[in-house]
């Protein structure tokens, strides 16, 4: 019997990484942006496993960027999908907030949760086995997956080797900080050689990050204004990727009709949405997380641009229809 083996795919955004766990029973951990599908499945092609053998996909959580190939492998393939238990119910629900799509005007398109996990929880691949934790604060329904054998963590957006997740305090609660810090704190009991996150490199010094993503998560608790201003570059960046670019005069009014910016301007920084516009902006470029092109707001970190369909694609699960969850 072949050993296993575990295939780390570092993805440029839209999508984020990926992990295959190649074994009997062939598990994939999230699955990229939608528009990224059908190299998602390239992917896994290229390293010996045909999307047909894939026994399950484990989400991490529900956002675009690491559940977009759902609906690509479960319609033509059939594959079993995997999340947390919440998750899972808005996803199977269609409910409106479910991947918080709308709020972040993030196009999903539509799929099945087959089974939901619960913290503890054990997956088995064929010669490992990977027991769920439940990592809330990125997301409410946020999990981490953990082989105690060889000492992996796979930890979502929870924290990255330089950074941590962004936290939706408008759609996850304002403790969300405090849940992250939490969940830290319980990775920081396990013994962890080598950490995977759904961006950024591979982490050969896991508790070092999980130390310096506690330091930071603790910074925020102290100047709440922090956690608003990460979230918005955050957001607004993966914005300017999957439409490859704003041109200047459509900024206005593509924010004033989104719900993070509406919400981030009246609630974290007490302005009109209208006065936030240029606030925002100016911190985008002083920062360094984007730039003008052409009179294009164009994002700075390195992207692979959606194929035209996918920039104005507008799928969210307000629009998905039960039969749509069924293959």
């Amino acid at each position: 019997m072949k050993k296993s083996s575990i295939i780390f795919f570092e993805r440029k955004f839209p999508s984020a990484n990926m992990i295959l766990i190649k074994d009997q029973l062939p598990i994939l951990i999230d699955t990229g942006f939608g528009s990224d599908a059908k190299d998602t499945e390239q992917l896994i092609k290229e390293v010996g496993v045909s999307p047909e053998e894939l026994h399950l996909i484990v989400n991490t959580h529900y956002h675009s960027d690491h559940v977009g190939g759902n609906f690509h492998l479960q319609k033509n393939y059939g594959v079993t999908i995997a999340a947390h238990k919440w998750e899972a119910d808005l996803i199977n629900s269609c409910d409106p907030e479910a991947c918080s799509a709308e709020w972040l005007d993030q196009p999903v398109e539509p799929y099945r949760v087959d089974t939901k996990l619960s913290d503890n929880d054990e997956i088995n691949t064929g010669s490992r086995t990977l027991k769920v934790l439940y990592t809330p604060g990125h997301t409410l329904g946020h999990i981490s997956l953990y082989e105690p054998e060889e000492e992996i963590l796979i930890c979502g957006d929870l924290f990255h080797k330089n950074d941590i997740g962004w936290l939706n305090i408008f759609r996850e609660g304002v403790t969300s900080i405090q849940r992250s810090i939490e969940s830290l704190k319980r990775l920081s009991m396990l013994r962890i050689g080598q950490a995977y996150s759904g961006h950024g490199p591979r982490m050969e010094n896991p508790l070092a990050a999980i130390d310096a993503a506690r330091e930071r998560f603790e910074k925020w608790l102290r100047m709440p204004e922090k956690v608003s201003w990460h979230a918005c570059k955050r957001i607004f960046s993966f914005t300017l990727i999957i439409k490859n670019g704003l041109a200047k005069e459509e900024i206005d009014n593509y924010l004033l009709k989104c719900g993070w910016f509406q919400d981030f301007a009246r609630y974290s920084f007490q302005l009109q949405p209208d006065e936030f516009i240029q606030i925002l902006l100016d911190e985008m470029i002083r920062s360094g997380a984007a730039s003008w092109y052409n009179n294009h707001l164009i994002a700075a970190t390195p992207y692979q641009a959606p194929q035209k369909k996918w920039m104005n694609k507008n799928i969210k699960p307000k629009d998905w229809k039960p039969q749509d969850l069924l293959t």
